[in-house]
């Protein structure tokens, strides 16, 4: 093989390839590559007489290096004077690729915005345990052993001291256990109960809200709700309070809203009402004013408790809690 003509065939195929780098890719692989000439060459030397060998390696290796290197300097003037092929071509006059951007998951968004709102109106924020001792979730929300309330909770059990917490509830007992009156507190966080379809998850979130002073009456409770619903939705949104039962507050009563879904026509979320329960409150009992050491003839207060989740669905006009929890992030870029 007359290596001098084989560098010169390849020079001139370099020269013709015209800053198209696909083309010199495919020569560098024809000449330089595992199985190019210049490679079988090398291999083939073994053939030769032993005699002719040493100068033959030697040539093959020099054509090597010199057409290497004239690949490289070909393809760095290119990139360097910017004369690429049209397909390789970068148009610096288009946009750049931006960054994916995140966002808060809507249960975030909603629970900072109920936050909000109480903060507004004069009520800290309190945080605690999400393992909880079974005194703070029942017993000093006046709901003993035994008693037929417990069976509303569905608990997860720890062991027979320790729950996960049913409710954040029990940061209303300790928050009063270390202040005393006045207290306006709200409890976000996160709960655990035994049940799940539509409209319940195992997991859950809520916020609750205690606030305890002198003459704190039943219409300071409805005032507030009140407040914060129309500043949740609107002024214009329908509510209502419905007598219930709940241990730890006397008298006590669910506040429901129009169902956003049907507009309260009647749906399967409402259940045919046309009305949503939003949370529950009351009048605090003077049992757990007396399990903290609260003076029950000096003060009063009242509670309220929320799911996140109800209040984002009627938020968002939602039919299915479990959209929040599945992260399909088609539905969580809605938001």
């Amino acid at each position: 093989m007359n290596l001098d003509q084989v560098y010169s065939e390849a020079r001139r195929e370099l020269e013709t390839a015209a800053g198209d780098l696909q083309k010199i890719q495919a020569l560098h692989v024809h000449y330089l590559g595992r199985r190019g000439v210049l490679t079988q060459f090398l291999r083939s030397i073994a053939g030769l007489p032993s005699e002719q060998r040493p100068a033959a390696g030697q040539k093959a290796n020099e054509i090597k290096q010199k057409l290497s290197a004239d690949i490289a300097a070909t393809i760095e003037a290119i990139e360097r004077s910017g004369g690429l092929a049209v397909d390789d071509r970068i148009d610096v006059s288009l946009p750049g690729r931006t960054e994916a951007w995140g966002a808060l998951h809507p249960i975030s968004r909603i629970s900072a915005e109920i936050c909000s709102i109480f903060s507004k109106m004069g009520f800290d924020i309190v945080e605690g345990p999400e393992v909880e001792k079974d005194y703070y979730n029942f017993e000093a929300l006046n709901i003993p052993k035994n008693h037929p309330a417990r069976d509303m909770q569905d608990t997860f059990f720890v062991s027979a001291d320790v729950v996960l917490r049913t409710h954040t509830s029990p940061l209303q007992i300790r928050t009063m256990e270390r202040q005393a009156p006045p207290v306006r507190v709200i409890a976000p966080g996160k709960v655990f109960r035994c049940d799940s379809d539509q409209t319940h998850t195992p997991m859950f979130h809520q916020v609750e809200g205690l606030l305890v002073d002198e003459n704190v009456s039943f219409g300071d409770l409805k005032g507030t709700l009140t407040t914060f619903v129309h500043q949740m939705f609107d002024a214009q949104t329908r509510l209502r309070f419905r007598p219930s039962f709940f241990p730890f507050t006397e008298p006590s009563a669910e506040v429901d809203i129009l169902c956003v879904i049907c507009r309260g026509r009647g749906c399967r979320v409402c259940k045919q009402t046309g009305w949503l329960e939003i949370l529950g409150s009351g009048m605090v009992h003077p049992a757990v004013f007396e399990n903290v050491g609260y003076d029950t003839g000096r003060y009063t207060g009242f509670a309220f408790g929320m799911g996140v989740e109800r209040v984002a669905m009627l938020k968002y006009g939602i039919d299915d809690l479990r959209k929040f929890f599945e992260n399909d992030l088609r539905f969580l870029s809605q938001f």
